[in-house]
């Protein structure tokens, strides 16, 4: 996250020599959704680096880095293949993540920092295009969970992962029909 992305200032990782905690465990949960999307061996001894800025951190900044880092990945690909670098698209298919959560009782979907500071469960999705998923993390910040509760979430989450996924497919030009199965 950049400095003045949140209510206090946070210090760019940068400038201490070395990332926090936070930024290496979102990298590697970026990483695994993308590996999830992207046909490694046809990718070909490349590395693709996409790099996710926070501008504004109000909850969810972890899922909507993972939903523009597969547009990222698409984009860059999309070029290589332009620039007949690779033969084919090694895209499988799009992946993107939605977090959801309990806050008084009730199931919602993409919480805000406020939401998210209040939840008594917290959660985070990662879903591929064909329904699959990629990560679930949940915890009960404030209580536990009941199995209803967890399908209620996991529910939310699909519907939700499903909404940007197709709002992935109309940025990137791709036909919508028959597209999210999730």
């Amino acid at each position: 996250m950049l400095p003045y992305s949140t209510l206090t200032r946070k210090a760019r990782d940068a400038s201490r020599g070395k990332q926090d905690g936070r930024s290496v465990e979102i990298q590697r949960l970026i990483g695994r959704a993308l590996r999830a999307s992207v046909d490694l061996p046809a990718l070909g001894q490349r590395t693709l680096w996409i790099d996710c800025d926070v501008l504004q951190a109000d909850g969810g900044t972890r899922t909507a880095s993972i939903t523009g880092a597969c547009v990222a990945a698409f984009l860059a690909c999309r070029r290589l293949v332009e620039e007949r670098k690779l033969p084919r698209l090694p895209i499988r298919q799009l992946v993107a993540a939605v977090s959801a959560g309990i806050v008084g009782g009730v199931p919602l979907l993409d919480l805000d920092y406020p939401e998210d500071r209040d939840a008594e469960v917290d959660m985070n999705l990662v879903l591929t295009e064909g329904g699959q998923y990629v990560e679930v993390q949940s915890s009960g910040e404030e209580a536990v969970f009941s199995p209803e509760q967890l399908d209620a979430l996991l529910k939310l989450g699909r519907q939700g992962a499903q909404q940007l996924i197709a709002a992935q497919r109309a940025v990137l030009g791709i036909e919508l029909e028959g597209a999210c199965t999730i």
